[in-house]
């Protein structure tokens, strides 16, 4: 022990404090660094012991008379990851009806749109005020564009704004729960009417330096002008 603290000392510079709590730090070193293999150990052990339980299984089946047609565990398929194009045929007594008229259960009908998926698109639409274009599905979170593609085979599309923001006597908090509206751009833009009087027309918004020209046309058909 001597020895060791010696050669902490002279070759690392510990003092004889410093040697005494390295030494009381080397067991959970050891145990940091055996730990990771120990658990994998576990694990396999796990494992096996579940592909044994799988095997006695699969024999007691098999010498009960019993036929597979499908493993009795889940198995893993790696065409379930990969992207696909849609070949399902649309059925032939499908009636198109509006998008803008969709619920979050008809949309279910679209392969690869789920209950969760359906209900965020009725959520966005219906906080954007409805579509104005079909390019706008593509801004919501998990729709995919192959999903995109098979909402038009059952759905019609055609531009329906259903709610506007009236502009020039809206709030503050009316304004910025748009989606393509952020809370500081609300207030720029509550500000400027304030010391400007109300907004005749798009064309007032650009009056305001820092908001570009193509946000502008973004959120102008979801404004209403009236005064």
């Amino acid at each position: 022990m001597n020895r060791f603290f010696y050669f902490l000392k002279t070759y690392i510079g510990f003092s004889h404090k410093e040697s005494r709590g390295f030494l009381l730090l080397v067991p959970f070193l050891l145990i940091l660094g055996i730990s990771p293999y120990a658990l994998s150990h576990l694990k396999n052990k796990k494992g096996d012991a579940l592909y044994a339980s799988y095997l006695h299984r699969l024999d007691s089946l098999q010498k009960a008379g019993e036929v597979l047609i499908s493993p009795p565990l889940p198995s893993f398929n790696p065409s379930d990851t990969i992207s696909t194009p849609r070949k399902r045929p649309v059925p032939s007594g499908i009636q198109k009806i509006s998008f803008s008229e969709a619920d979050s259960v008809t949309l279910q009908i679209v392969p690869g749109i789920g209950p969760s998926l359906a209900g965020r698109i009725i959520k966005y639409r219906e906080a954007m005020g409805g579509f104005h274009s079909k390019s706008q599905l593509s801004e919501i979170f998990g729709l995919k564009a192959e999903t995109i593609e098979g909402i038009w085979e059952y759905f019609d599309f055609a531009p329906q704004i259903t709610r506007k923001i009236p502009i020039n006597t809206c709030d503050l908090e009316e304004l910025a729960k748009h989606p393509y509206i952020t809370f500081q751009e609300a207030k720029v833009m509550i500000a400027f009417r304030n010391q400007h009087g109300a907004y005749a027309s798009s064309g007032d918004l650009l009056k305001i330096k820092i908001f570009k020209k193509e946000w502008i046309d973004q959120i102008s058909p979801y404004l209403d002008f009236a005064q």
